[in-house]
């Protein structure tokens, strides 16, 4: 997921007027301030969005464990929550208990997101209010 997160924020940078960078300059803004005031600030939406898929998708993990459990001893089957529903499902036979877990893991990562996002977006509006 690194380099999807690269490309959105390297495109939030490169959408930043130039006008904006030479106008800090002209006001005597050091190199820092500009990341510190500028840059940071007029790309937080995002690192917002790269933050937010960055949460579901861990909680999602499946495919790169799994590709390095035959190379590893230190990779159990249970790394992941993805991984131990699909352990239950078809290694153990239990396939109600694994649709449980799935609807749990689900839910939990709907509240995670949600709940992010809202506190990123109370954030935004006292920034704003300010």
């Amino acid at each position: 997921g690194t380099g999807f997160n690269m490309i959105v924020i390297y495109t939030s940078l490169q959408a930043i007027p130039a006008e904006v960078y030479e106008a800090a300059k002209l006001d005597g803004a050091t190199p820092l301030q500009i990341a510190l005031r500028i840059k940071i600030p007029m790309v937080a939406p995002s690192l917002v969005l790269t933050f937010f898929f960055s949460i579901i998708a861990t909680v999602q993990v499946f495919n790169e464990p799994t590709t390095l459990k035959p190379l590893t001893n230190s990779v159990s089957t249970t790394w992941s929550p993805l991984m131990k529903v699909y352990r239950d499902a078809f290694g153990e036979g239990d396939i109600h208990g694994a649709a449980a877990q799935a609807v749990i893991i689900a839910f939990a990562t709907l509240v995670l997101s949600f709940g992010f996002l809202r506190a990123a977006n109370r954030r935004q509006k006292q920034e704003a209010a300010r």
